[in-house]
């Protein structure tokens, strides 16, 4: 070997091959961090179902962080509360301790966000920008998911707000706002992962004829679970617990006709806002028993049918909690449940768009 080979430089790898990371880990971490945010709805329908979420009434993004940590402080923490409307026309009388309890649920809701936004999400996706490792036509997807992060925190304070000023409850509007921006978070979060990591299978091109029908039942999916969102904000599941499916002596509640304007009644009237949540629930449950029948017609492919199966036995579940949340007066297990099963409503409808590619119809 002569000196000339010894002192030859090593062969560096191309920028583009040193740069390329593997799609299945950008999907991995998109997965955990849809994870995170399923998690998070979850601790949210705690925090709203144990009314804790108007138990800080500071907006504090970095010192927030961290809890009373001594006696002063909780003292502190409880005497701001006290000059709430929550507390002067609803919970008089609390003791300390019992402020704790609803203070660690909002508490623990607000630290989830800043460890999604701030540590699972915003390093990783710095890091891997950063090293030219995000493609590039898929930068402006991750961009919009980190400014739909950023929103959701301040969507959240304006909700708050809204119950820190006369009535000791949020607006159903904002709250539903604020429960779908989540829920589109978890959405864009799932579908990037799926689009970069996992390719719809080969002969999938047959069911694209099926996929506006899909479009169409996420569409009535969405539009129940904002129905569901109002009805929680308007504690309207506590009525008609005790004669399902009959409000009252109807199949449709009475309140709505005194109500002026009266269309305003389907977004504002308790009993009202209920009942179109049901009908709304019966639709979405209707489409996707048609949509089942329908793919199924088309012979899915392997992975197609166990997302279609496991879509026709979540809808049956979900219709179960549903009612099951209502006849138990709102159990918190429950109703809880109920809202994970929206979102694996969600997941199933998502995953099954992605799986359909898009074919133009030839006229």
């Amino acid at each position: 070997m002569s000196d000339f080979d010894i002192h030859l430089p090593r062969r560096r790898k191309p920028k583009a091959e040193r740069k390329r990371v593997p799609p299945s880990r950008l999907a991995l971490w998109l997965y955990i961090c849809a994870g995170a945010v399923f998690i998070m709805a979850l601790i949210g329908a705690v925090t709203r179902l144990t009314e804790s979420g108007l138990s800080i009434v500071e907006w504090k993004p970095i010192t927030g962080a961290l809890p009373p940590l001594n006696p002063a402080e909780w003292q502190h923490e409880f005497d701001l509360y006290k000059k709430s409307p929550q507390f002067l026309k609803v919970n008089r009388g609390m003791a300390l301790p019992e402020f704790q309890h609803i203070f660690f649920w909002e508490w623990l809701h607000r630290l989830w966000g800043r460890i999604i936004v701030g540590v699972i999400y915003f390093v990783p996706l710095c890091w891997y920008w950063l090293r030219g490792q995000i493609p590039d036509e898929n930068k402006p997807a991750f961009a919009f998911i980190l400014g739909l992060g950023f929103f959701q925190g301040l969507m959240g304070w304006v909700m708050v707000k809204s119950g820190l000023v006369d009535q000791p409850a949020v607006s159903h509007y904002l709250l539903a706002a604020h429960l779908m921006l989540a829920f589109l978070i978890y959405a864009s979060m799932f579908r990037l992962g799926l689009s970069i990591g996992l390719p719809p299978e080969r002969d999938a091109g047959r069911m694209s004829p099926v996929r506006s029908f899909v479009q169409l039942t996420l569409c009535a999916a969405v539009v129940t679970m904002i129905w569901g969102a109002f009805t929680a904000g308007l504690r309207a599941g506590h009525l008609y617990n005790d004669s399902f499916p009959m409000m009252g002596r109807y199949l449709w509640p009475m309140e709505g006709f005194s109500w002026q304007p009266p269309w305003q009644a389907f977004f504002a009237e308790p009993a009202t806002v209920q009942f179109t949540h049901r009908v709304l629930a019966v639709t979405t449950f209707s489409l996707i028993m048609a949509l089942f029948a329908k793919a199924r017609a088309f012979n899915p492919p392997s992975r197609l049918r166990k997302i279609l199966n496991a879509l026709f036995c979540m809808a049956f579940v979900q219709v179960g909690l549903g009612i099951s949340t209502l006849i138990s007066h709102v159990n918190i297990v429950i109703a809880t449940a109920h809202q994970a099963g929206a979102l694996t409503l969600l997941t199933l409808l998502v995953w099954l768009l992605h799986e359909i590619p898009y074919i133009p119809q030839e006229k």
